[in-house]
């Protein structure tokens, strides 16, 4: 297995080191906003607003992906994070939740928007490919971690998971030898669904680009995150479930989302029409430029 931590410096009473974890989930969030400032600039807006707006999104993302993390866990028994309280800021260890870095990075999202006036439809249109396509790029960090694994697999692509790393009730080494034992590796299911789900989203928005609607494309993506985390959710026996059922609390999220994203679409191209939610406008409201929009701030 790969050593989760690349490289180890002391300095004085100080050890700084740097973990494949913290890598390969910023280089998400870099391809992440890569590709949001691409689909920015194809809708026609400056993407200098992603860009300003990170200050905002990526603390509040990464908060929001721990704290959703420890609550999933003490949800589904763990007390470790009860009994000791400072460890819930030890980020190297991993163990941060996509949908926690969604919620508080999309209120930071949504703060900015209102401040600089900006179409929160448009923003959230550009950004929806860059979230599947950077979760999909921080997913190995799991792999190294030995994390985010399914149930043994006679399958030619499962993969090692040492006793150390493992969850019950595969902690037997007598019924699940280390040597002989291969685990399916739930987040590489992910991964590949992601960047599936990725072109089917830039493939829409090319093909379609006279027929979408703000916001199709957002209510796509919440229709394909949450058809994945459903399919993954069976790979996935670490997430804690409603008592008395199996059926994870994740898993149930994902449904939300996918009801949400489908009554959007619909709502939008008024296949149904409900008075309290309007169909809204057929075009963006592009925003002012950003170097004039920053001159009215100032």
């Amino acid at each position: 297995m790969i050593d989760p931590t690349i490289i180890t410096i002391d300095i004085a009473n100080f050890t700084l080191s740097l973990h494949w974890y913290g890598v390969l989930v910023m280089l998400g969030v870099a391809a992440a906003v890569w590709l949001t400032t691409v689909e920015f600039k194809r809708l026609g807006a400056n993407p200098d607003y992603i860009w300003d707006c990170l200050i905002w999104v990526i603390p509040a993302g990464v908060i929001g992906a721990r704290l959703w993390y420890v609550l999933n866990s003490i949800l589904g028994g763990s007390t470790k994070y009860i009994l000791d309280p400072l460890s819930i800021i030890n980020l190297k260890e991993g163990g941060l939740h996509f949908y926690g870095a969604i919620l508080f990075g999309a209120i930071a999202f949504w703060i900015y928007a209102k401040q600089k006036k900006l179409d929160i439809w448009l923003m959230l249109d550009a950004v929806a490919p860059g979230l599947l396509f950077g979760q999909a790029i921080a997913r190995p960090a799991n792999f190294i971690n030995q994390e985010l694994y399914g149930p043994p697999t006679m399958l030619p692509w499962g993969i090692k998971i040492d006793a150390l790393h493992r969850i019950s009730p595969w902690t037997n080494l007598n019924l699940f030898p280390e040597d002989k034992t291969r685990f399916h590796p739930a987040f590489a299911y992910e991964m590949l669904w992601n960047f599936l789900a990725v072109g089917i989203l830039l493939y829409i928005a090319r093909k379609y680009k006279d027929k979408i609607k703000p916001g199709i494309l957002f209510s796509a993506w919440l229709v394909l995150a949450g058809v994945g985390r459903q399919i993954i959710e069976f790979f996935r026996p670490d997430q804690p479930t409603f008592p008395g059922t199996g059926f994870s609390y994740s898993r149930l999220v994902a449904l939300l989302m996918i009801i949400a994203g489908i009554l959007i679409i619909l709502i939008k191209y008024q296949i149904i029409k409900l008075k309290f939610i309007p169909a809204g406008r057929d075009n963006y409201i592009l925003p002012k430029s950003f170097e004039e929009a920053k001159e009215k701030s100032a």
